[in-house]
């Protein structure tokens, strides 16, 4: 869940796509499944419960701009984990970014609902999504990430996963929160 006690500071991160992939299992009758058609009501439903969005609402409206176009591609690249009773709660997607007619790999919207974290869902989700990425991607590359300090405790995952803080935005711009997320996150790390 996003930690909105802190300030918020825009973070990106950035992956080598051929750095090894540590593996991850899932615990005991739990497990992965691409997104299906409606599965935009169960992503919307995670979302929200980390706070992402104000509302379900929302957080449909989001996917109908964002994703709803691409649903081949969403049964390939969004990935959910499902829960013993058949319950959706746990998401990320292997995306892209279109800046200036270039495509840039994205690690995107990795969600797990509050009463499931800590039973390393959430880990098993990025081993997962950048396998993905090494599957889907057939020449050298590097997966980018935008997140924000919110998600401390994500970044620090991402690191464990060989993601670096960038100092520039994805269209090579200068992130001037920079400095400030070092400092935060160098603080939060203690």
């Amino acid at each position: 869940m996003l930690d909105k006690s802190i300030p918020y500071h825009e973070v990106w991160m950035k992956r080598q796509l051929k750095l090894p992939v540590a593996t991850a299992n899932l615990p005991c009758g739990f497990s992965f499944q691409f997104y299906q058609v409606g599965d935009e009501k169960a992503w919307a439903e995670i979302e929200t419960s980390v706070l992402e969005f104000e509302s379900k609402s929302d957080a449909i409206t989001y996917f109908q701009r964002t994703f709803a176009p691409y649903k081949e591609k969403l049964a390939q690249q969004m990935l959910f984990i499902v829960a013993p009773n058949g319950e959706k709660v746990a998401t990320c997607t292997a995306w892209q970014k279109q800046i200036q007619r270039q495509s840039y790999p994205l690690f995107h919207w990795l969600a797990v609902k509050p009463e499931y974290q800590g039973l390393g869902l959430a880990t098993a989700l990025v081993a997962q999504i950048l396998t993905l990425f090494q599957k889907l991607m057939k020449e050298e590359s590097t997966i980018y990430l935008h997140t924000q300090t919110w998600s401390h405790d994500a970044i620090f995952l991402y690191k464990k996963f060989g993601f670096s803080l960038m100092s520039d935005n994805l269209d090579g711009s200068i992130n001037v929160d920079y400095p400030i997320v070092m400092q935060l996150m160098t603080a939060l790390e203690k």
